[in-house]
């Protein structure tokens, strides 16, 4: 099987090399666990390091703020996005009903999941993406109805990324307890991968862990292991590294 590599330091080992090519990938997690550095980690390396474009759909975070926060990290989005090696859709204000300045943004006119994915698989094509980014889940479930029209959309979200060829990262939050690995409960089984980003408090020290849950055709490592958020951005380790440091 072809794989995908993720550039995140210490990922790529725990899935054999990558995530399957053209599969969709389920991060999910608490407040302040690192989902987003994760997803535009994926992004930013792919088009860096890769030559894989990737388009990044953000539901919840301004792209001006993405920008600037991926600075801290070297991160230079808007060089790439000259390049066409990656773009960002803003569709962070639209469901509020705010017309956006950016370049790529969803209409106003009614947000929709239809309107999302037109949008999405034009700049797919535009520019030969490979990676797709939707961050995140929850903020799809803003103008619908019921629990059962956010489960459609997300179903159907799935299966035109996975139709499109690319490989992809979907964003869902759950607190901290929840036994569930999205906020709807459906996300798990409609995606071929699942990563959960735990935070953990304990005394005066904050500990961030990451769990592959799920891999499909893939063997895979199912303990939990240490997630660091550092200069160059998220780097996991195995515990018994971190035993042996101390």
């Amino acid at each position: 099987m072809n794989r995908v590599k993720t550039g995140i330091k210490g990922l790529d080992t725990l899935v054999e090399g990558g995530f399957p090519k053209g599969r969709s990938v389920l991060v999910s997690g608490g407040c302040g666990t690192g989902k987003t550095i994760l997803s535009m980690q994926y992004i930013y390396s792919g088009a860096k390091d890769f030559g894989e474009p990737g388009v990044y759909v953000t539901l919840d975070e301004r792209p001006d703020l993405l920008r600037e926060d991926c600075l801290r990290f070297g991160w230079d989005l808007a060089k790439l996005e000259d390049k066409n090696l990656m773009q960002i859709i803003d569709g962070s204000i639209a469901k509020l009903g705010i017309p956006s300045e950016e370049e790529f943004s969803l209409p106003v006119t009614g947000f929709d999941i239809d309107k999302l994915l037109l949008e999405t698989m034009r700049i797919i094509k535009r520019i030969g993406a490979k990676r797709v980014v939707i961050d995140s889940i929850p903020a799809l479930g803003f103008n619908f109805k019921d629990e059962n029209e956010v489960r459609k959309a997300i179903l159907k979200l799935s299966y035109m990324l996975m139709r499109s060829g690319v490989t992809s990262i979907m964003t869902s939050e759950v607190a901290e307890g929840d036994q569930r690995y999205g906020k709807y409960g459906v996300e798990e089984y409609v995606v071929d991968g699942v990563i959960v980003l735990h935070y953990m408090g304990v005394g005066t020290q904050s500990n961030r862990t990451l769990h592959v849950r799920k891999m499909r055709a893939t063997n895979h490592s199912e303990d939990l292991h240490p997630l660091k958020i550092g200069k160059k951005g998220i780097e996991i380790s195995k515990i018994e590294d971190e035993y042996n440091d101390v």
